[in-house]
């Protein structure tokens, strides 16, 4: 099975970096699972999963808080949500197509905010 697509992310609106290394899952058993099972040392500064095609998503099983955002057709961030705790359910937007979870503290490291527009690049060695 080939590895998972990595990009990283830029917050267009602030100008910074959210992702250098966030992989992308796009098959169901791998949306499902997201980083259950992973350890915070695991997910850090620099990393992120994005989740395509999502309209929201839970931390049923998780170890660890996150940094959640929601993002449009355009990757525009329609909702957010900072330290997300473990065993918590975010709600479904049915606008949302998307979405991107990350070490907790980058929202607010980075000023992320509703209605930002994010760019996500393909990394060269994926």
């Amino acid at each position: 099975m080939p590895s998972p697509e990595t990009y990283r992310v830029i917050n267009l609106t602030r100008g910074a970096v959210l992702a250098a290394e966030a992989r992308k899952e796009i098959s169901v058993w791998a949306r499902m699972r997201g980083l259950i099972g992973q350890s915070a040392p695991d997910f850090t500064h620099g990393k992120g999963l994005w989740i395509a095609p999502s309209q929201g998503i839970h931390t049923i099983g998780m170890a660890f808080p996150i940094d959640t955002l929601y993002l449009d057709s355009e990757c525009r961030v329609a909702r957010l949500y900072q330290n997300l705790a473990p065993y918590r359910i975010g709600a479904l937007s049915w606008k949302t197509r998307s979405v991107l979870e990350l070490p907790a503290g980058t929202l607010a490291r980075t000023q992320t905010q509703v209605g930002d527009v994010l760019e996500f690049t393909l990394n060269p060695e994926s």
